[in-house]
């Protein structure tokens, strides 16, 4: 038997409802706990994303989900499976909205995202049941489904014509919060994050940046988002934890981060810039990549 909760249901959510055009039914997977609607930010954006949109997505989504907000989100590859699992990594909880019928895994592949998401009291929900197959029409009517879940959007990269634009449209119409984290003006990925913040949007480049959003918002829940008052910085321990990460490094490796954090580069251009040799960087590179601090890709090292 399918779950389903009806738009006449007290547990229909409460900013869904207020949309036009809001789902008659909402089939769902997974435990159906109001407080989960409470603190929801939509994180969307590109299937093609570069590796500083992972880290951004990471960072942003991660961050907001330990401070109790539920992150929303397509389910789709790129962007929008790294803020789920950024989610899950955090401790927090996130939706999935799908496009398809709720007895369906799509993209098929992300079979263990799907589960762990329903593992750690996640949502996986859909207006559609069964084993409704998605169409092309379908991907924008669950954008609106993800918007109108959310007090806020995050868009972290999206091209001019994305479909993560759809969604920042729709919560454009439903007067909803505009986030976009900027990035490279050369970017075809950043074409229409940069042309969001031009338009009005908010700029995204820390966590505190959202999460100060929910926090001073007249719908924030208190039970979950720290509080100013309390007089403790709800960052705090990230800092701390940062800083004695960095603290554990080496010299080089400190400097080779510094480096890479500021743009990618090749290793010749590194070893340059550090006044190294080539063979004494590319052991300690090698090291590094087995720490999980720098990855190669393109001929070029970035900082992870």
């Amino acid at each position: 038997m399918e779950k389903v909760i009806s738009i006449q249901d007290k547990k229909y959510p409460r900013l869904l409802k207020k949309i036009n055009d809001a789902p008659e039914k909402l089939f769902y997977k997974g435990e159906w706990d109001t407080e989960i609607f409470k603190n929801c930010l939509a994180v969307v954006g590109s299937r093609r994303m570069t590796i500083s949109g992972k880290r951004a997505a990471e960072l942003l989504a991660g961050e907001a989900a330990a401070q109790g907000i539920t992150i929303v989100s397509g389910f789709m590859y790129g962007i929008d499976a790294i803020a789920h699992r950024a989610a899950l990594n955090a401790g927090g909880r996130t939706i999935a909205v799908m496009p398809c019928g709720i007895d369906l895994i799509h993209p098929e592949y992300q079979e263990e995202l799907y589960n762990d998401i329903l593992k750690n009291k996640g949502l996986i929900i859909s207006e559609y049941e069964g084993d409704f197959q998605p169409e092309l029409w379908t991907y924008p009517r669950r954008n609106r489904i993800v918007a109108g879940l959310s007090q806020a959007v995050l868009v972290v990269e999206a091209g001019i014509k994305s479909g993560s634009l759809i969604t920042a449209n729709w919560a454009k119409k439903f007067k909803r919060k505009i986030f976009a984290a900027p990035g490279p003006i050369f970017s075809s990925v950043s074409k229409g994050t940069n042309q969001l913040i031009k338009d009005g949007a908010g700029i995204a480049t820390e966590s505190k940046d959202v999460v100060d959003y929910y926090r001073e918002s007249a719908v924030f829940s208190s039970r979950f988002i720290p509080s100013r008052q309390s007089g403790r910085d709800p960052y705090a321990s990230q800092k701390i934890q940062r800083s004695r990460s960095q603290n554990s490094f080496s010299s080089l490796e400190n400097k080779i981060l510094e480096q890479l954090q500021r743009e990618p580069m090749e290793i010749d251009s590194l070893a340059r810039n550090l006044g190294v040799s080539i063979s004494q960087l590319g052991t300690l590179l090698s090291v590094m990549e087995v720490k999980g601090l720098v990855l190669q890709e393109g001929g070029k090292y970035h900082n992870k």
